[in-house]
């Protein structure tokens, strides 16, 4: 039971950072709104690849479920990257902008516009996505070589996603 309450309270509070003052490099376009904010809780992957000479972990997926402010999963979040709803609606987005806040532990705080939608429920009019609070996430610092080439490795990350609706 413990264990439980101390799962709803930090993850109340992680949505509760939801709310904050997103910095103004990657706000939405004017005329859109939030409608709805959720804590992500998974992983980031990578894979071993070569490029120009160089080994490198390079960006794969995330691999992440999506929870309410009252610990529910309600969704969940894979490559495309794709954001998907418990109902079965789901967005397709690409990145438009970066700010790294905390480049040495966290990766990127994101604004995402919506490229394709699915389905006729809450992520019907979503417009953008801001991915903030993030927390580890980063790329492994070593054992990307010659030995390890298509290789993957998952590190764990937590964020909190911020919908938005508009014109």
């Amino acid at each position: 039971m413990l264990k439980k309450i101390l799962l709803l309270l930090a993850l109340s509070q992680s949505a509760a950072h939801a709310n904050c003052a997103i910095p103004e490099p990657i706000k939405a376009p004017p005329g859109h709104q939030p409608f709805l904010s959720v804590h992500a809780k998974g992983e980031q992957i990578y894979q071993c690849t070569l490029n120009q000479g160089k080994y490198a972990w390079e960006a794969k997926a995330p691999d992440a479920a999506l929870f309410d402010k009252h610990g529910q999963v309600v969704g969940k979040h894979y490559a495309g990257p794709i954001w998907e709803y418990k109902a079965g609606s789901h967005v397709v987005g690409r990145v438009l902008k970066k700010l790294d806040v905390n480049p040495e532990t966290s990766i990127a705080w994101l604004l995402v516009e919506i490229v394709a939608h699915k389905g006729k429920d809450i992520f019907a009019e979503t417009r953008f996505i801001n991915r903030i609070n993030t927390h580890g996430g980063l790329p492994p610092v070593s054992g990307c070589d010659g030995n390890h080439l298509g290789g993957e490795k998952r590190v764990p990350y937590t964020a909190d996603y911020v919908f938005f609706n508009g014109p």
